[in-house]
């Protein structure tokens, strides 16, 4: 009897450690967040920018082309572009994009129209303008932290050390979401 019920007690071991084993070797494999080659452009120190950025080509209600920086035209698949694409894509705007091939296809998962995002905004608060080149200009001088640059890292707009989600870019509306709310900002004329 001691001996077969240490023999059921090797079996249950046996069985459990090979099912282990199964469910390991069985892991689902998620496809690869891969995109093209990526520009240097405006890294961090706390990692790689996976941010594409380029010129958008052409589209249609599905699809965004983008020429890279690196030289590369890549054909985005995209669910729905008007919503998806903050501040909307026009030929030969720059554009900073998200996202991660599947299936032997580039999928966008979003994107901010990087000329639509320049302009002169303000809020009650603050007045500032976004400028070619990571600068930002600020035009309230008793602002106690005024912007003074900016940048796109992964996806997020960065200024100073701020960082936000551009939840909505239009012709004269700019909402930027963090962790402390949301801001509205009004487009006002450029700066001569």
């Amino acid at each position: 009897m001691k001996n077969e019920n240490m023999r059921k007690a090797f079996n249950l071991l046996l069985t459990t450690l090979l099912l282990a084993f199964v469910i390991v070797a069985c892991d689902d494999k998620k496809p690869k967040n891969e995109q093209p080659t990526l520009s240097g452009n405006l890294e961090m120190d706390d990692g790689t920018d996976s941010t594409v950025y380029g010129r958008y080509l052409e589209g249609g209600m599905s699809k965004m082309v983008l020429l890279t920086d690196n030289g590369d035209t890549v054909e985005y698949y995209v669910e729905d572009k008007d919503s998806m694409v903050k501040g909307g894509c026009f030929e030969g705007d720059r554009i900073a994009i998200i996202g991660y091939k599947a299936d032997g296809e580039y999928v966008a998962q979003h994107a901010v129209n990087l000329n639509s995002l320049q302009g002169k905004w303000s809020d009650i608060a603050k007045s500032f303008e976004i400028k070619e080149g990571g600068v930002v200009e600020s035009n309230v001088s008793a602002e106690s932290k005024p912007y003074s640059k900016w940048k796109i890292y992964n996806g997020r707009l960065i200024l100073n050390t701020d960082t936000f989600d551009v939840a909505a870019l239009g012709p004269d509306t700019l909402w930027l979401e963090s962790d402390k709310g949301i801001f509205q900002y009004k487009r006002q004329e450029k700066l001569k």
